[in-house]
């Protein structure tokens, strides 16, 4: 399946997570950036819910990005100034050209 690259129109980050220790031994949980990719995001769903009394809302989406090793669920993208958290990555028709990043923002 051939993109047309003018789809691919929003600039996002793909950021893995880091641990670490300091010097006390204790964990420090940090984002570094992985790649900077041309990409398609796409809003699919949002809703608001009721938690600990508190309104909260959550956006549901889909990024299209050019297929690269190495991407997992446990990554998050950066899109401006929102974080992006993927939830499952698929490989369409398994062809290695196209990546469907499924991805929750949880506004807070």
């Amino acid at each position: 399946m051939a993109i047309n690259a003018g789809i691919l129109r929003h600039r996002v980050t793909i950021q893995q997570l880091t641990i670490s220790q300091d010097a006390y031994g204790g964990i420090i949980e940090t984002w570094a950036d992985l790649r900077t990719v041309w990409a398609e995001v796409s809003p699919l769903s949002g809703r608001e819910f009721w938690e600990a009394q508190q309104i909260n809302s959550q956006i549901e989406g889909k990024i299209v990005v050019r297929y690269m090793a190495g991407v997992k669920p446990d990554m998050r993208v950066m899109f401006g100034s929102r974080y992006l958290y993927i939830e499952a990555v698929i490989n369409p028709k398994e062809k290695r050209e196209l990546l469907h990043l499924y991805y929750r923002e949880a506004a807070d």
